[in-house]
């Protein structure tokens, strides 16, 4: 059957029409420049970021590897007990434990960048050396801290940057998949500096703030001298330092800063094991807050783009060529930590790709 006057009008028109319409779309995509996906991207908002940004954010995992896991036990751990520690085996001993996947979600403002990072941790530990009172005596539980530190590469400095790259020349050991860190930090080269950002689940996360350090060849540095951490131990003020927290010691003040000393003392009463003084100037410029709930932290930190402290990486200047950075990860340690071995790297993306109303 032939195909009448109507159809043959319509294929004039529709044919030339599709062709249009398809070689407008491949011009389109090709006029597209790919994001590469190996990248935290932080997107544009006119606002701070609320709860419902942060949950539609999608994620950068960083893997970090290598620390010391704190974890509650149930059964005797076939590593640990006296048999196994004692008697020479190829088929067990210390091993080091598995990755932990860390989610990191960023947006930026005109003034500021909003960081959030969240990971799985089957233990809340945020009472460091916290004491309490028995009814006769104070009782040390010698307890530690979760935390995590951030490295920038702020001077861009280091080609391939990572932790495990750029510092631990001391005492690293790192093998393909496996790494093992301690906590003595400092630099390879003598010619670079880092920015660091150090959390504590007690010490800093109580009064809102990571504290603001940075790094070069010679260790670490706080951005402005002094020490805001000090043991709230009866002991160490007297300069018996390496009896700070031990039996037979007390603390100063209790939870509420009250001075314990002399006073009525009810049974239970808590103190935590450090005061810290509230940062001034360079090392109050990062705040930060977190919570643990139901096997997670989820920390969530502000700074400004541009800082002005010379030991401040500019995150403005480096907008939207990136900058990459380094994460570390404490459980329960001052010392032993997990640490990425990766390029990782901070991309800002223009406003108008990624900006988000309210």
């Amino acid at each position: 059957m032939r195909d009448g006057p109507i159809l043959l009008r319509f294929r004039s028109v529709a044919l030339p029409l599709l062709i249009l319409i398809l070689g407008g779309l491949l011009a389109l995509l090709g006029g597209c420049r790919e994001i590469p996906s190996d990248r935290l991207y932080a997107l544009y908002l006119d606002h701070p970021p609320t709860r419902s940004d942060w949950e539609r954010a999608l994620p950068r995992l960083v893997t970090v590897r290598g620390g010391q896991l704190h974890k509650r036990v149930s059964l005797a751990d076939i590593d640990n007990d006296t048999v196994h520690v004692t008697t020479a085996s190829c088929h067990h001993g210390a091993s080091l434990p598995d990755p932990v996947a860390v989610a990191v979600r960023a947006f930026y403002t005109d003034s500021d960048l909003y960081l959030e990072l969240s990971w799985e941790d089957a233990t809340r530990d945020d009472r460091m050396k916290q004491w309490r009172y028995d009814g006769e005596l104070w009782q040390n539980s010698q307890a530690l801290e979760d935390g995590f530190g951030i490295l920038w590469d702020a001077s861009d400095s280091f080609r391939d940057f990572s932790c495990s790259y750029a510092c631990h020349i001391d005492n690293f050991g790192v093998s393909k998949a496996n790494f093992h860190a301690t906590n003595r930090m400092k630099l390879v080269r003598d010619d670079a500096w880092l920015d660091l950002w150090n959390w504590k689940a007690q010490r800093t996360n109580r009064y809102g703030f990571a504290d603001d350090r940075y790094l070069d060849s010679e260790g670490m540095h706080r951005d402005l001298p002094g020490e805001l951490f000090r043991p709230n131990s009866r002991y160490f003020v007297a300069g018996d330092d390496p009896s700070a927290f031990s039996e037979g010691d007390a603390p100063l003040y209790d939870n509420d800063g009250e001075a314990v000393e002399n006073r009525f003392i009810p049974v239970d009463t808590r103190a935590p094991g450090y005061i810290t003084e509230r940062p001034l100037g360079g090392r109050s410029d990062i705040v930060a807050n977190g919570v643990w709930s139901e096997g997670r932290w989820r920390v969530m930190l502000r700074r400004a783009l541009t800082s002005g402290d010379p030991h401040d990486v500019d995150f403005a200047a480096h907008g939207e060529k990136g900058i990459t950075f380094g994460l570390s990860l404490m459980d329960n340690t001052l010392r032993e930590h997990y640490a990425s071995n990766t390029r990782e790297q901070l991309v800002l993306l223009p406003r108008s790709r990624s900006q988000i109303s309210r």
